[in-house]
Order: C-alpha cells, then sequence, then structure tokens
C-alpha cells in the first residue's frame, strides 16, 4: 500500500519536515516520483531504520534492507510477492552494518536480485561473519584491557561476541561495485555515488540531482548522530578525521535545498545546516575531551565529559562509547594535541601535551574548527 502525507513547509534556517509521519508497517510513502519510502523495525532503542525503492523499468533497486529477522521476511513478503508485480532487480547498501545489510543476502537469494555496495564494506562484512565463528582473540581482550575496562565487561563482551552474524545472512560470492563519483541509472533518473568514512570504512551516499534528493544513510541524521568509533582490528585508526573529511565532502556535493532521506528519523529538508550542526557538536565534545584531560585518565574515564552520563559496563553501549571515545582520542593524538603512554598492567593513559597544555606558539589552538 502507497501514500503520501505532505506537511506545510516551516520556517528557514532551521531542519525542515515535509511529512506528517513515517509509513506505518506494511505501507510506503511516495518521497518523489519513482522513490518509496519504507520503515523496518528493529530491536532496541532505535526500533527502525528507513528503507527506499527505486522503480526500475523492469522492477525495482532496494536501497538497505534492515536486520535478519523473521519480522523483516515478512514484511519483504508482504511487499514484494507475488515477484512479478514488483521484483527486485537490485539491492543497494550503504554500507555493511547489520540494520542495512543483515537482509540483503535473504533478498539476493530468494528474488535473484543483484547486490551492489562499496568494495570495503563487503569485504568487511564477509570478515565480521568470518570472526564470528571463533571466540575473540587475545588481541581484541588486551585492546579493551587497555582502555580500563574491568573482568565483568570483558565477559559480557565475550558473552555477546558474535552478535553480528545472528542479524546478518550470509552476503552472495559475488556482488557489484560502488565507488564515489559514480553515476547509476536507475529507472528515470542517475543517482551519482559520494562515499565516505568515519561511521564505517566506506559508507555509499546517493545524490539525484533532477528529483533533489540525497539518500543519507547514517552519515547524516537529523535527530541523532551516528557512532564513530575505533575497532580492536585497528587500534591506531582515526575514524574521526574519517567522518570529518566525509561531512565535508558531502557539504561540497550535494546543494542545501535537496531532501534528504536518512536511515533513521524522518525525512528533512536543511542538509547544509544539518552537517553544521553536527561539526559543531563534535567539536564541543572535543572541547569538553581537551578539558578533561588536565589529568590523566584512561578511555573509561573520559566517557562523562562526552556523553554527559553514565555508560553501564555490562551493556551493549559502553563497547560503543569505548570505540567512540578512543575516536576522539586519536584524532586529538594526531593533531598533536594528546598523549598516550602504557602503565602498569598494560592501560593506557591519555592526557593534553605540555604545548595544548600551555597552548605554546605554533600549536593547534583548542578552539580551531576540525579541518
Amino acid at each position: 500500500m502507497e501514500r503520501s502525507r505532505l506537511r506545510k513547509p516551516q520556517p528557514v534556517g532551521e531542519l525542515r519536515y515535509p511529512f506528517d509521519e513515517p509509513p506505518r508497517p506494511g505501507e510506503c510513502l511516495t518521497v518523489a516520483p519513482g522513490v518509496q519510502w519504507l520503515r523496518m523495525p528493529l530491536p532496541g532503542a532505535l526500533d527502525h531504520i528507513n528503507v527506499w525503492l527505486i522503480d526500475e523499468h523492469d522492477g525495482l533497486a532496494i536501497v538497505d534492507t534492515g536486520v535478519r529477522s523473521f519480522e523483516s521476511a515478512a514484511l519483504w513478503e508482504h511487499m514484494l510477492d507475488p515477484p512479478a508485480l514488483r521484483k527486485p532487480r537490485r539491492v543497494l547498501l550503504t554500507h555493511r552494518h547489520a540494520d542495512h545489510a543483515g537482509m540483503a543476502g535473504w533478498l539476493a537469494s530468494r528474488y535473484g536480485c543483484e547486490l551492489w555496495m562499496t568494495n570495503d564494506e563487503y569485504l568487511a562484512a564477509r570478515m565480521a561473519l568470518w570472526e564470528c565463528q571463533a571466540p575473540p582473540s587475545p588481541a581484541v581482550s588486551m585492546f579493551y584491557r587497555r582502555a580500563g575496562w574491568e573482568a565483568d565487561a570483558l565477559a559480557h563482551y565475550r558473552e555477546r561476541h558474535g552478535y553480528y552474524a545472528d542479524y546478518m545472512f550470509n552476503l552472495p560470492s559475488q556482488y557489484y561495485r560502488l565507488q564515489d563519483g559514480q553515476v547509476l541509472r536507475i529507472g528515470d533518473h542517475d543517482w551519482t555515488v559520494i562515499t565516505g568514512g568515519g561511521h564505517s570504512v566506506e559508507h555509499a551516499c546517493l545524490y539525484c540531482p533532477s528529483l533533489r534528493l540525497l539518500i543519507a544513510g547514517d552519515q547524516v541524521l537529523p535527530r541523532i548522530s551516528s557512532n564513530v568509533s575505533v575497532m580492536p582490528q585497528e587500534p591506531d585508526a582515526n575514524p574521526l578525521a574519517q567522518r570529518i573529511d566525509a561531512l565535508q565532502h558531502l557539504r561540497r556535493s550535494v546543494p542545501a535545498d535537496v531532501l534528504v532521506l536518512p536511515s533513521h528519523n524522518d525525512c528533512f529538508h536543511g542538509l547544509h545546516v544539518r552537517i553544521d550542526q553536527l561539526l559543531r557538536g563534535q567539536e564541543r565534545a572535543l572541547q569538553r575531551l581537551r578539558e578533561a584531560l588536565a589529568k590523566p585518565r584512561r578511555v573509561i574515564d573520559v566517557f562523562r565529559a562526552l556523553f554527559a552520563r553514565h555508560i553501564a559496563s555490562r551493556s551493549s553501549e559502553y563497547t560503543l562509547a569505548t570505540g567512540e571515545a578512543l575516536a576522539c582520542l586519536n584524532y586529538l593524538i594526531a593533531r598533536g594535541e594528546v598523549c598516550r603512554e602504557r602503565r602498569c598492567g598494560g592501560t593506557h593513559w591519555y592526557r593534553l601535551t605540555h604545548e595544548a597544555a600551555t597552548g605554546a606558539p605554533g600549536h593547534p589552538s583548542h578552539e580551531r574548527k576540525p579541518a
């Protein structure tokens, strides 16, 4: 079932939401000619993901898929069966996370459609599924011990290890690569691929100039910010620098007046406004972190400065908070503002460098905006 519900325009200079409400389960909402909005359920506090159906001349292109679940499968069958009516020809994934890619293998197997995604996301998904087959390595445990984790947090992590595979069907052994700057013809319109890192290794957005649409995935969300984490596989990575570069790349590549189709929350106008909000919010978080590092701290000691609330050690949020705190710390290390030392037991401690603490000439200012 399909419907369209437009809202009156809202004041210029802030985010504007053109639809009164999102589509209900099992319904589509038209956002532009040939483009429908479908919402799939997720387990957890963030209880949905938005996916997009784009008309092709001989069927449909699907952008993102929802998490692997019986409920997701039932909704896809409701929307697509009998397949002769709306046969999917392609599944395009913005990135590998399970809420986006979980049903891709099922859709490809059931309907014989092609899988399209970036190379790094495809390989990262395959590697993550492979790693789920064995217990976490000693290197992974050491990664979290260095962050300051105690035994109960490590035990909880080991209990949850492999959960990614629970929410993912295996991906097909063949895929078609999405690359930055590539132009895809989907139905009657051209869509430009815009890639960037940070939230994931090679996240893909899709921009359609003729429809003035941006399928933003998790790169730009209107009410929440995407997690940016250092992962155990690459402990000295700098994903926050990649995230900032990705947002600036989007700002340069896509006009301000597009309708943004995000993976979570509602469709909105105000892309450049939201990018600026995200960049300013990130700089405020970095400044709070600098202030906290006037004294040496472990990773787990800076959670309060970054997130302004307690993070329980036996929760999935603890892993996300650790990865995001490390992303901020590694970013400041790369800028020469923070140094790290390993103390007895292998725990890492972080503090401002002398130059950063004293504001020495020639050193990046604490107030400087990320470049």
